[in-house]
């Protein structure tokens, strides 16, 4: 009865409850080798399996004329010496006649009775008297032709029968057993030459395999070392190929390699074609950013010039003139984000001096209390300060752009903590708050450029979308990450910095 776990019939048999890994799972290497090897195993059972068939034909070819020469000499005796002796001494003469091998079986059928013996061995050969399975030997029709007889305990024999002159019939034969241990020693033979066989060629193919398989090793690790490259950024060199000797395309392998080696110069020359264009896009964004500082602020001059002026102006005038300086420093912010950006797209260092990170944060929170006194801010900090290497106005603008965020985007009353702790070599600070929480497929592209919450989240102060893309850019530039998490009732943003 099948237990518990068998397979039902028709159903798919599940090898990882056997352990055993599907073949399609095994590495190059794997199935060439057992490949290989199996066949190395069949040609060599196959050839065993002939072997063996026709060594046992050939001596049982051989032990039937042995048989054959036997009978003639037990007839002759039993005829023309013992014929007028009875049954039982016939036997005897007849197992005992010259020329006889060791273990001869002889006997005698004469009026319905049965006699035989068989011809022990040593220095004095003497008939050892046999019982067993002689009605099978009865039985044999007296036409000469062998039989196989299993006579018990001396095992199975090769027996002919023929008739006598004087009546009755003579049965003569000889033991299979040399014939059994010859083929069994020649297939133990077969059977051990054949395992050290299949072992050295196990690892003969093993070596020659690994050593096919090198250019491939080499065209795999050239991928993965293409795979480890940043190429999601725009300064991208992309010089690496797989070598020459590997690109033979009379072969199987180097036409991979070459195949692989015309991708990525495709892929390197799309990277060079994006990263110009990039380049121009920032060139313009910082020219821009650049040019428009001017302006912007003859704007605000004149319109608080103006605003300030001693002539007495209409009211709508005053409001239009304030609108005016209002936007005008809008954009100067927006201006102002913009080049930063430009710049760290640029990879301009940035200082490096030591940073409290604890009184940053301090600090930090209570410029945000003053600007939304309608939040509920805390601070949880450690017991001694932690330092860290940056540049402290930079840090600075990131923790405001995240308390901004917070108040911006939450309604009034949401309680916003920040908090910061040193796990392992890192200085980690947490901003969370209780608010409505981030959409889940905004979070994937939340630290993007002019990326904006939806109406759960929704702008009320006009933001650009850029707070996050700068603590994202100033994050990374001090070898930092930044990251998020949110559900309904908590929002929690991470940055963690290197000590």
């Amino acid at each position: 009865m099948l237990g518990a776990s068998a397979a039902a019939p028709g159903r798919k048999l599940q090898w990882w409850r056997l352990g055993i890994r599907p073949f399609r799972t095994w590495t190059l290497l794997s199935r060439l080798v057992v490949a290989v090897v199996g066949l190395i195993a069949i040609v060599s059972i196959v050839i065993g399996l002939f072997s063996t068939i026709a060594l046992q034909s050939y001596l049982s070819d051989q032990l039937n004329t042995q048989l054959g020469e036997a009978l003639n000499r037990g007839q002759n005796t039993a005829d023309r010496i013992f014929g007028s002796l009875p049954a039982d001494s016939r036997v005897a003469g007849v197992v005992s006649a010259p020329g006889q091998p060791t273990g001869t079986f002889a006997a005698v059928i004469d009026s319905g009775r049965i006699y035989a013996q068989i011809l022990g061995s040593g220095p004095e050969p003497t008939a050892k008297a046999i019982s067993h399975n002689i009605a099978a030997v009865a039985a044999l029709p007296p036409d000469g032709v062998p039989r196989t007889v299993n006579l018990g305990q001396f095992g199975d024999y090769r027996i002919a029968s023929v008739p006598l002159l004087n009546g009755g019939t003579i049965a003569i034969g000889l033991p299979l057993t040399p014939v059994n241990a010859t083929v069994s020693q020649i297939v133990f033979v077969i059977l051990m030459v054949t395992i050290l066989g299949l072992a050295a060629a196990a690892a003969l193919a093993t070596l020659i395999v690994r050593l096919a398989l090198r250019p491939l090793q080499r065209v795999a690790n050239t991928a993965q070392q293409v795979s480890e490259l940043p190429l999601e950024r725009g300064d991208v060199a992309l010089a690496v190929r797989v070598p020459d000797a590997d690109t033979d395309p009379r072969t199987e392998v180097g036409t991979v390699g070459a195949a692989l080696n015309r991708m990525l110069m495709h892929v390197g020359a799309a990277l060079t074609a994006r990263q110009a264009s990039e380049q121009k896009v920032r060139q313009f964004v910082a020219d821009a950013s650049h040019e428009l500082r001017t302006p912007l602020a003859s704007i605000r001059g004149y319109a608080e010039l103006t605003r300030r002026s001693p002539h007495e102006l209409h009211t709508d005038v005053t409001h239009a003139i304030g609108r005016i300086e209002s936007e005008a420093t809008r954009m100067t912010s927006i201006v102002e984000d913009l080049l930063l950006l430009a710049r760290l797209d640029e990879g301009r260092a940035l200082e490096r001096d030591p940073v409290d990170l604890s009184m940053l944060l301090i600090d930090a929170v209570s410029d945000a209390h003053a600007a939304g006194r309608d939040h509920r801010w805390s601070l949880d900090l450690p017991d001694e300060p932690v330092e860290v290497t940056g540049d402290a106005a930079r840090l600075h603008q990131v923790v405001a752009n995240l308390l901004a965020n917070a108040r911006v985007h939450t309604a009034e009353g949401t309680e916003v903590t920040a908090a910061l702790a040193v796990e392992g070599q890192h200085a980690v600070i947490m901003i969370t708050d209780n608010g409505a929480g981030i959409p889940a497929e905004l979070q994937q592209t939340l630290f993007e450029r002019f990326v904006r919450g939806d109406s759960s989240r929704a702008r009320a102060t006009g933001s650009s979308g850029l707070g996050l893309a700068i603590v994202y850019a100033v994050i990374e530039a001090h070898g930092g990450t930044v990251s998020v998490e949110s559900a309904p009732g908590h929002t929690a943003f991470r940055v963690s910095l290197p000590l």
